[in-house]
């Protein structure tokens, strides 16, 4: 992981590292978990070219910040509940709410809430975003704060998205996602944030507002903080699909031809994600999610955002993101007040659970 600075990357558009669009469906290699591409669902039509050695996601694994911990109190996820949605009218999006176990009705806390959030709260996946919050919340390497995991939006007869299909072909996530446009933003803040603001004493901070997501769910998760900057702060973008499926590859553009945004971003993508190739070899620079991912980086960094990044070997899908995530959440909401008095022995002691009577 490394700060950005123009200099810090230099950038290969590989043949031996490609994998055929979105749009035609591809299988991994043999020994890859299935990825939560935009095609999971269909049959493979062209086996990407692959560099010798292992497979690439080979190397990721969970650590102890994704694992349940002996001693930290656990939050609890409630729900699923339904949102009907008006701003793409007929559908609806399940979400769950995480609450720590050191929620305080009484002190308002802060909001990070994640796209595909079936994906994010499996407790067998590969991201297990609430032991992670368990864990840093308890060190007090994050502020204790409310968790939202919400599925794209679907009609009532449309299936829910799953870990094996994330419901491109099944629910409005492919259009409510990747469309560089405003309409998913206003569902977040129009929508759901009025209904969280009821139920929980949620910080009306921005600065204490996050979103992420992977994929499509990423690039979604960016654009809610950069339509509504006033609501959203920090964005934790893990293989985005900033790429033409929507017509997404335009935020580089967008960013330099704009004024600053005070939001916060993390990057993460892989050398092995989708490169672009059609299976007739061709290239579509358009279609290739690792260099869409850097040239974003550099917008971003010209720009002079305070973002970060990780590149690592990984094909499309959690395994890398999964293993950072902790360190991607530290990243992002390493701000936080903190107490530098040596007699602070609040400060300086794991926070335990709020009083059972306020929870």
């Amino acid at each position: 992981m490394k700060k950005t600075t123009a200099s810090m990357v230099i950038l290969a558009i590989a043949a031996a590292a490609a994998i055929a669009v979105a749009q035609v469906p591809t299988p991994q290699p043999a020994a890859a978990p299935q990825a939560p591409s935009q095609a999971a669902a269909a049959p493979p039509a062209f086996q990407e070219p692959m560099p010798p050695g292992p497979n690439p996601n080979s190397q990721y694994r969970l650590g102890p910040d994704s694992m349940p911990q002996d001693g930290v109190p656990k939050g609890e996820i409630r729900g699923p509940y339904i949102l009907p949605s008006q701003i793409f009218p007929g559908t609806q999006h399940t979400y769950w709410i995480y609450v720590p176990a050191q929620y305080d009705p009484a002190v308002p806390v802060a909001l990070m809430i994640y796209q595909d959030g079936q994906a994010f709260k499996d407790p067998d996946g590969d991201l297990r975003a609430q032991n992670v919050m368990d864990n840093l919340i308890y060190r007090r390497e994050i502020p204790v704060m409310i968790g939202v995991f919400i599925d794209p939006g679907r009609t009532p007869q449309q299936p829910e998205p799953t870990p094996q299909d994330w419901g491109d072909h099944t629910t409005n996530r492919r259009i409510e996602y990747n469309t560089p446009d405003d309409k998913y933003a206003r569902v977040i803040t129009e929508e759901l944030m009025p209904v969280l603001y009821k139920e929980y004493n949620i910080s009306k901070d921005p600065e204490m507002h996050g979103i992420g997501g992977s994929s499509s769910g990423a690039i979604a998760a960016f654009a809610v903080a950069w339509e509504r900057p006033n609501d959203f702060r920090k964005v934790l973008s893990n293989v985005g699909s900033f790429v033409n499926i929507e017509g997404g590859y335009v935020y580089p553009e967008r960013v330099l031809a704009s004024d600053k945004k005070p939001i916060r971003v993390f990057l993460c993508d892989g050398r092995n994600d989708h490169r672009g190739f059609r299976p007739d070899g061709t290239y579509d620079v358009k279609w290739d999610w690792f260099y869409q991912n850097v040239r974003l980086m550099r917008a971003l960094t010209a720009k002079g955002y305070d973002v970060n990044y990780a590149w690592g070997m990984n094909l499309h899908g959690q395994k890398y993101g999964g293993a950072i995530l902790p360190d991607m959440m530290r990243w992002l909401w390493r701000d936080g007040p903190v107490s530098t008095d040596p007699n602070d022995m609040v400060e300086r002691s794991f926070r335990g659970p709020a009083a059972a009577s306020k929870n």
